[in-house]
């Protein structure tokens, strides 16, 4: 069996004799290998990983959620046996340059991978700071790992075809409108997130509306090329990082800090609602004690300027009377003033806005003294609960379309004339 073995490899001009110390050396560099794994994974990566959950560190334990240590493990495995192939295998070896260059991708992919989870491991904990929060780290992250994908691909290129990386550097140049067509969006992405960072229009945790994209929820990521926004439907939508930039969106980050959110609504009056006030509502008015020092110094004023100007109440068109609609107003100032969830320190008024078909628009604009939007949504709706109830007490009335309710009614009074 031997005999037919040699005869075998005399076909291909081989002799047993020199190929005998080259399995030699491939079974002692195996041997070696596999020694290294063990001691390397079995080991030492156990080893780092228990006193690491041992620790209170956050940064220990983040070392080994991207496979960090596994990687470098496999790198030093690549790296002993090129060494090894070195010192075993004689120079003329065609098996050593086979080996070499195995060997040599073998430490390029997995210096690469772990750089890649070093990445991953710095990310992470940025993330936890307040300064790696205000700044888009996963985009500049990306880059620098699409920068090393780049630079490890033409390392693998010039590996396999022997020649060395600058030659394919200068041919780069040609490839440069190729290169700029794939990576448009990664670098339209890279200069979208040094403008955001660096003029601080957005961050993650902020609140973005952008009704172009349907966004309208809480950032929840800034990457390379998407910005992810969590809706309040809990839905994600995703949008492209240059189109912050492009086009316009809303950043409710400064409500947010400012410590108060506006509101900002109104309701309508019925316009023939609105009077001059007699003496029995004065008086009824008068017993409210908001109102109370408003209408007495207001009736002092008008009938200080009344006599000053010799005018009787025989002509109510000549004097200066009040009105329940502008009472109406001043009572909702000094509501909103006195009201512990508006802030007193921002603006505050209560204003008529231009009347329409509808009737006289009666806006209210505050801020509460609270961001938290169901909390924001009950003081807006107790607002206006009360607003609507003690409308009857001015005699005035909320103008709305006439209802099926109403249509009835008045055919019945019809029907009773």
């Amino acid at each position: 069996m031997l005999k037919s073995f040699e005869d075998w490899l005399s076909q291909y001009n081989i002799q047993l004799s020199h190929l005998i110390p080259v399995i030699e050396a491939l079974g002692l560099i195996l041997l070696i290998a596999i020694a290294i794994h063990l001691v390397l994974h079995r080991v030492i990566v156990v080893w780092l990983k228990n006193s690491a959950y041992k620790s209170q560190a956050i940064w220990r334990h983040e070392l080994f959620s991207s496979n960090l240590f596994s990687r470098i493990a496999l790198l030093i495995q690549g790296i002993v046996i090129g060494i090894q192939a070195n010192l075993w295998l004689s120079q003329e070896s065609t098996l050593r340059a086979v080996l070499l260059t195995i060997v040599a991708l073998w430490v390029v992919l997995y210096t690469m991978l772990s750089i890649f989870s070093l990445l991953n491991v710095i990310d992470t904990l940025l993330n936890r700071t307040q300064v790696g929060r205000n700044m888009p780290t996963r985009g500049i992250i990306q880059s620098i790992k699409i920068i090393i994908f780049v630079i490890a691909t033409l390392l693998f290129t010039s590996i396999l075809i022997g020649k060395s990386p600058i030659i394919l550097l200068s041919g780069l140049g040609a490839m440069t409108a190729v290169i700029m067509l794939v990576f448009k969006d990664p670098i339209l992405g890279l200069v979208a997130g040094v403008q955001l960072s660096a003029n601080k229009m957005l961050n993650v945790g902020d609140w973005l509306e952008m009704p172009k994209y349907g966004a309208d929820g809480d950032v929840t990521d800034i990457s390379l090329t998407t910005v992810k926004v969590q809706n309040w439907d809990k839905t994600i939508t995703t949008i492209p990082t240059y189109a912050l930039i492009s086009d316009s969106f809303k950043n409710w980050k400064g409500m947010t800090d400012s410590g108060g959110r506006r509101i900002k609504r109104s309701v309508m009056i019925d316009a023939t609602s609105v009077h001059f006030l007699d003496e029995k509502e004065i008086s009824v008015l008068t017993k409210a004690k908001l109102l109370e020092p408003y209408i007495k110094s207001k009736i002092e004023e008008i009938t200080l300027y009344n006599e000053q100007h010799h005018v009787t109440q025989t002509h109510p068109i000549n004097s200066r009377r009040l009105t329940n609609l502008g009472s109406f107003r001043a009572y909702l100032e000094r509501y909103l003033n006195a009201h512990q969830e508006i802030h007193n320190n921002m603006t505050l008024m209560v204003r008529q806005l231009a009347p329409t078909h509808d009737g006289i628009s009666m806006e209210i604009y505050c801020f509460t003294t609270t961001t938290v939007w169901a909390d924001y949504e009950r003081i807006q709706s107790d607002i206006f609960d009360h607003l609507y109830a003690v409308m009857p007490e001015f005699n005035l009335r909320v103008s709305q379309a006439p209802t099926g309710n109403d249509l009835r009614r008045w055919n019945q009074d019809k029907r009773s004339e």
